[in-house]
């Protein structure tokens, strides 16, 4: 499992950005946002704006990629995964999978693919927030080494978050 880029921080990879079950993962462009919107209209009950996901591209800090799938000849965005790094630091902002192509591992490569370019950036410690609620999503990062921190009241207006955090 790896990214295939085109730009010069990642490099290409060894087997041209596809996972284990054909899908590529790519960089996020701002032609992808519009199929991103779907999911996180789908995925969260207050969305990411298309503003948001625009300046998160322009963000030299930000890292955004997408997993695609091919389909009929077409291909299609089914998950993506936006994090900064920064400081020997990084913080995992979004992740979503149509809810279509859930249960089927693609968060899961999404973070191994994004926890090993961190550790080739030389990142020491990730941090996330997550619904008190989500225990799907708990379960996953709890499963990657992340420990629970502390809750942030209010953190996503209608609900607490929890902070999690991993030492690589």
């Amino acid at each position: 499992m790896a990214i295939n880029e085109d730009t010069p921080s990642g490099g290409n990879t060894p087997n041209g950005g596809k996972t284990p079950s054909g899908q590529t993962i790519q960089p996020m462009t701002a032609s992808d946002i519009d199929a991103i919107l779907e999911i996180e209209q789908k995925s969260f009950p207050k969305p990411w704006t298309r503003g948001m996901f625009e300046s998160e591209l322009r963000n030299h800090v930000s890292s955004a990629y997408t997993i695609k799938t091919s389909g009929g000849g077409k291909e299609r965005i089914v998950a993506y995964i936006v994090y900064w790094m920064a400081h020997g630091e990084a913080h995992i902002l979004n992740i979503a999978v149509d809810p279509a192509h859930r249960r089927q591992g693609l968060a899961r490569t999404l973070l191994e693919v994004s926890l090993e370019r961190m550790r080739v950036h030389l990142i020491y410690e990730v941090f996330l927030e997550v619904r008190v609620s989500n225990a799907a999503a708990r379960g996953l990062y709890n499963a990657f080494g992340f420990k629970e921190s502390y809750e942030r009241k209010g953190y996503y207006g209608d609900e607490d978050a929890i902070v999690m955090r991993l030492e690589m």
